[in-house]
Parts: C-alpha cells; sequence; structure tokens
C-alpha cells in the first residue's frame, strides 16, 4: 500500500477527504466507518475520547493516528511487530492495525477501553492483538516499533519503551505543543538519537522518531 499526506492540517476530515489523503481502498474507509459508529455509540456510555474532538473524528483521531503508516512501513522493511503504548479506545494502534500495517499489540489496562477495543476488532476483523494490562506488566512479543499518543510524557515513555523490551526498536511518538520541553528535560536522563517529523494535522505537534535510547 502506497499513503502519502499532503500539507494541510486543521481542517475538518470528511471520511471522502481521508481516502484522498491517505490513498487507502474502500475495505479499509468502511472499516474505520464501523469503528467510527461504534465510537459515537460507546461515548454515550465511556469517557473514550474528548467530546469535541468526536466534531472531527476522521481528523483528529483517524488521520493523526494514520499518518504513522509510512513511517511503520519503513521499519524492518515493512514487518514485525508493533506495540501501541496506552492504546485507549484504539489511536493510533488499532487505525494502524486496520490499516494493514502489521503484527499489532494493543496494551491498555482500562477496562472499558479495553472492551470497546475488543468490540471494534470483532466488527472490523481486525488482526491487533489486545492487552488489558499494566505497560510494565506486558508480557508479549518483543516489537520492532514502538507507538503512541497522548499516553505519557516523552521520559515515561521512554521507561515504558524500555520495559516492553523495545531496546533496539524504534519509537514512533505521536507528540503535540509540549514536545520540545518534555525532549529537553528527557535529554537529563536519556540519551536520545531523534528525528521530528511534522505532524500533517497538529501544526504544534510533531512524529518524534526514536532510533536509540537508553539511560546516562
Amino acid at each position: 500500500m502506497s499513503i502519502h499526506f499532503d500539507s494541510d492540517s486543521k481542517v475538518s476530515v470528511s471520511p471522502e477527504e481521508f481516502v484522498r489523503r491517505t490513498g487507502v481502498d474502500e475495505a479499509i474507509c468502511d472499516s474505520l466507518k464501523q469503528y467510527a459508529v461504534l465510537l459515537k455509540k460507546w461515548q454515550k456510555r465511556f469517557n473514550l475520547v474528548g467530546p469535541s474532538t468526536l466534531n472531527d473524528l476522521w481528523g483528529r483521531h483517524f488521520l493523526d493516528s494514520a499518518q504513522l503508516r509510512p513511517l511503520v512501513s519503513q521499519a524492518s522493511g515493512g514487518s514485525g511487530v508493533i506495540v501501541d503504548l496506552g492504546s485507549g479506545a484504539g489511536f493510533p494502534g488499532l487505525v494502524l492495525s486496520i490499516m494493514g500495517a502489521g503484527e499489532v499489540h494493543l496494551i491498555e489496562s482500562d477496562a472499558n477501553k479495553t472492551e470497546f477495543m475488543r468490540h471494534v476488532i470483532r466488527e472490523t476483523g481486525a488482526t491487533a492483538v489486545l492487552h488489558r494490562t499494566r505497560i510494565e506488566s506486558y508480557d508479549g512479543p518483543r516489537p520492532a516499533t514502538v507507538t503512541s499518543r497522548a499516553c505519557a510524557p516523552l521520559g515515561k515513555l521512554l521507561g515504558y519503551a524500555e520495559a516492553v523490551g523495545a531496546d533496539d526498536a524504534r519509537l514512533l511518538f505521536l507528540k503535540g505543543r509540549n514536545w520540545q520541553a518534555e525532549l529537553t528535560e528527557s535529554l537529563t536522563v536519556w540519551h536520545i538519537e531523534h528525528r521530528c517529523h511534522i505532524s500533517r494535522t497538529d501544526p504544534e505537534g510533531v512524529i518524534l522518531e526514536i532510533n536509540e535510547f537508553y539511560r546516562r
């Protein structure tokens, strides 16, 4: 699958616009439409995402997650285990699984969120493996790629990545406006070899790609 993104940001995204900007096929779009319906339904009972973000679900959640897909494809020749830290309602890990990113393992300890993701996996036919556990207790396969969005500050994420056995893995973290402060603080404790990719959905955010990290 070839996925490209244009430079638009902070605009409301429809399913049709999502397809235009990612190049996904009809089957993937249909699965994400199912996901969207389920999210709106479950949101009425559980606090899965920020209520205001439902007005632009395809941009704030689906496209934001999907922008990791080309970077994931570059890791290990597009193969290997992907571990998503603190998956919440499935972003970005479950979206990546639906998009065919590979063997995705979702780690989430919240009962309502894991039950929701289990339902989405069943309804969409996604192949993601769900782990209802704390990140520190994860005992699944070692990752080639680790992803995360809105889970924790960078320093804590590096500790989590260390806990899941990501010594040689590539880390792809979606970060918002405070990413520079988080990076500066983390560098006092960690050695980090990193690159920053401009976010396609947040003009103040980045995708922080870390290819090597260890405690000083």
